[in-house]
């Protein structure tokens, strides 16, 4: 599974406005509810908030994959974005998170949802990669910068 499969062009979010982990889950799953119709934001936000009661989807190094199932979702699609300024997102390590990788899947899918966290997981692992990340001006050098190391893999 290639990060391109999962990860459009349109789907990058380079300067995440909201200030809270509700706020963010919501800025990150409304590009998902206007490709996909279907999809209502704030069916996709309880999801997501349900989610995350169950325990924090951040990671630590400013990193968070929030993630969630739902109906009505042809295949498992995700959204990239960040937040310069970094978002209490609860992280195990207690520090901002700067990143995020919202990753949505159909309700059925279990071994593809899987997989996917562990790519993403994967992918933002490298201190470096991150700092890149972080000095990209905009939503095509982040895409190029994601397609890029994920081709390393």
């Amino acid at each position: 599974m290639n990060i391109t499969e999962i990860l459009a062009p349109d789907m990058i979010l380079p300067d995440i406005r909201a200030n809270s982990k509700n706020g963010v889950l919501e800025e990150l799953a409304a590009p998902i509810c206007a490709k996909y119709r279907q999809i209502k934001l704030n069916e996709l936000v309880e999801v997501l908030v349900q989610r995350e009661r169950l325990g924090s989807t951040a990671i630590g190094d400013g990193i968070a994959i929030p993630h969630g199932k739902i109906g009505g979702i042809p295949r498992i699609v995700g959204v990239f974005g960040r937040s310069l300024k970094g978002v209490d997102f609860e992280s195990l390590d207690g520090k901002p998170t700067h990143l995020f990788f919202l990753l949505v899947a159909p309700e059925e899918s279990t071994s593809l949802h899987l997989k996917a966290l562990a790519r993403v997981s994967r992918l933002l692992k490298s201190a470096t990669f991150r700092e890149q990340l972080m000095k990209a001006t905009d939503s095509a050098e982040l895409y190029r910068l994601l397609k890029e190391e994920d081709a390393r893999y």
